[in-house]
């Protein structure tokens, strides 16, 4: 059983915020890198950021850094990222996805298991 669900996405205006959650059922959850990834129509998934197994090492895409944090809480098993000031180019569908790896990767080969998404937009 490997499932990865996320939610709060939503339609905001440019320069507010959203915390997306993922609500993951892995067993030992707390040994998986996690990430987020986003995607638009007719464009590749692109990396937005990671976080390692107990939260000491985090990695954003440079699009991100500064306005976008992510964390996880183990005993919840869940993974969170905040987003603030949000701009018209960050509206996309946002993935989580875990990888046993065990380290911050932002290739999207390197992870094992995704969520079906949520839709994030941003308007002007």
């Amino acid at each position: 059983q490997v499932q990865l669900v996320e939610s709060g996405g939503g339609l905001v205006q440019a320069g507010g915020s959203l915390r997306l959650s993922c609500a993951a059922s892995i067993r030992l959850f707390s040994s998986v890198t996690m990430g987020w990834f986003r995607q638009t129509p007719g464009k590749e998934r692109e990396f937005v950021a990671t976080i390692s197994r107990y939260g000491s090492n985090t990695y954003y895409a440079d699009s991100v850094k500064g306005r976008f944090t992510i964390s996880r809480d183990n005993a919840k098993m869940t993974v969170y990222l905040q987003m603030n000031s949000l701009k018209p180019e960050d509206t996309a569908n946002y993935y989580c996805a875990a990888t046993n790896r065990g380290l911050t990767t932002t290739r999207v080969g390197d992870y094992d298991y995704w969520g079906q998404g949520t839709q994030v937009t941003v308007s002007s």
